[in-house]
């Protein structure tokens, strides 16, 4: 999520607007809150102590919903990691006010200075988080990641846990984490290149006014800490989607690789921002090449991202009542539930406070690893949740793609009459998409009649509005 440093809030009526526009609520509907009132006072009574267990978490300093805890056992050559998931089927119910809200909400949307959480924050900053020092509820997915750095479920339950510290991405040290951490995400780093992964994780943009007032867009690049952090995560939601794969069941998250017209998009990106990209060389092996501390290569990283189709959900149900299939060579399954960023079966499972399917991910895998039939709620919930999801990732993406407008909009305004250069990424008809060469911005050009991805036009600056967000740009004659 991009970072708007404003002490002015020379940008709160475009950010307003953008709230409005997108219908992002303000608060919670009186009942939900009183629902979740209710349900934070709610005691586990089904969960088994893991109390000794010495989980901690890894987050942003700023953050309270807390989802994800780990703790971390050495076993022969393989590790297991315990990782402890926020149990928020503990405290909503199908059907009750809590659960109805989430289904409108679909994720926590994130806005520059604020969120509108998928649940009441009594819950997701409180009771159901995994805060420090707080007996907590949990799912806690065992982990086998072996020296190959594949990974399997060991088991599934339901627990009790005690988070013994919060650590912060910003300020956490190597010898604050447990034994097993760092090998653990270097073999799944290992596992990635073999598998010939494309997983991009572009930086974040900033957005930072200077002294003389005026803004300008960088990138924050990942730290070490956030990447190896995901890596555990990585690992649960691949051994989530394998178990569910092998039981023919589930919820799956898929993706399809770029298309030639996409790759053909991104190399003309390229050429506008002045990258070597060998014409026989793969999308695959030129990003492993990108260095996301670089300004220029960390724009290429978000076009990268920009150009498939998008991730989405595939959900499969097993026909008949509640029996759970475990034939998964059978003809209706044979096309495997794929993710060509992971380079496998792939699930999302460790962000229930912030996602809607995750919880019925849980669940079901829950039921899985311990014999049960699949509860029928999640049952008839998996043909739902695609799109529930999809609506809310829309919605996500298109704040997400405005708050960036806005951004460059703001940059941009007061030089209205200048001349840029830019390279056509994609043509369509009279207008053309372009990319600067000499800023990271993405805009569109009238007046570019007959151009192809590849020509170098030269851009007049009609208008940059900071309030809608809009850039108009004009071929300079």
């Amino acid at each position: 999520m991009k970072t708007l440093f404003d002490p002015d809030r020379l940008l709160d009526q475009g950010l307003t607007r953008l709230r409005s526009r997108f219908a992002v609520p303000e608060r919670f509907p009186d009942d939900v809150v009183a629902a979740a009132q209710v349900a934070a006072s709610r005691r586990p009574d089904a969960h088994a102590d893991r109390t000794a267990l010495p989980f901690m978490t890894l987050d942003p300093a700023s953050s309270t919903d807390l989802d994800q805890a780990f703790a971390l056992e050495a076993s022969g050559a393989d590790w297991l990691l315990h990782y402890a998931i926020a149990d928020v089927a503990w405290f909503v119910e199908d059907g009750d006010p809590l659960d109805r809200e989430a289904w409108q909400r679909g994720t926590t949307t994130y806005l520059p200075g604020g969120k509108a959480s998928l649940y009441p924050p009594v819950l997701s900053e409180a009771a159901a988080s995994l805060l420090p020092g707080a007996e907590r509820p949990a799912v806690i997915l065992t982990v086998r990641i072996d020296a190959a750095g594949e990974s399997r479920l060991d088991g599934v339950e339901r627990a009790v846990i005690l988070s013994r510290a919060k650590l912060a991405y910003e300020t956490v040290r190597d010898e604050d984490l447990p034994g097993g951490f760092l090998e653990i995400a270097r073999r799944i780093a290992r596992a990635e290149d073999r598998r010939g992964a494309q997983r991009v994780d572009p930086p974040e943009q900033v957005v930072e006014r200077s002294p003389s007032g005026r803004f300008s867009l960088g990138f924050r690049p990942q730290l070490p800490s956030e990447r190896r952090n995901a890596a555990l995560s990585l690992a649960a939601n691949l051994a989530v989607a394998r178990t569910m794969l092998e039981a023919g069941t589930g919820l799956f998250r898929v993706m399809a690789p770029p298309d030639a017209r996409g790759e053909e998009r991104l190399r003309a990106t390229a050429l506008a921002l002045a990258l070597e990209w060998p014409p026989a060389m793969p999308l695959t092996q030129f990003q492993r090449r990108l260095d996301p501390g670089k300004p220029v290569e960390a724009a290429f990283m978000l076009a990268i991202r920009r150009s498939g189709s998008g991730a989405s959900y595939r959900p499969y149900v097993p026909a008949g009542s509640d029996a759970l299939r475990t034939d998964t060579a059978r003809a209706d399954w044979a096309e495997l539930p794929w993710h060509a960023a992971v380079a496998a079966p792939y699930a999302h499972a460790t962000a229930p406070l912030r996602r809607l399917a995750d919880r019925y991910v849980l669940r079901t895998v829950l039921a899985l690893a311990q014999g049960q039939a699949m509860p029928q709620n999640v049952l008839s919930a998996l043909p739902e949740l695609p799109g529930v999801m999809a609506r809310a990732g829309s919605r996500d993406a298109q704040i997400d793609r405005s708050v960036i407008d806005l951004a460059e909009a703001t940059m941009l305004h007061g030089r209205e009459g200048e001349t840029f250069e830019a390279v056509v990424t994609e043509a369509r008809e009279n207008r053309a998409q372009v990319q600067l060469k000499d800023l990271p911005v993405i805009a569109t050009a009238a007046g570019a009649p007959g151009a192809a991805p590849g020509t170098v036009l030269t851009l007049r600056l009609v208008r940059a509005d900071p309030v809608e967000g809009a850039l108009t740009f004009e071929v300079a004659d």
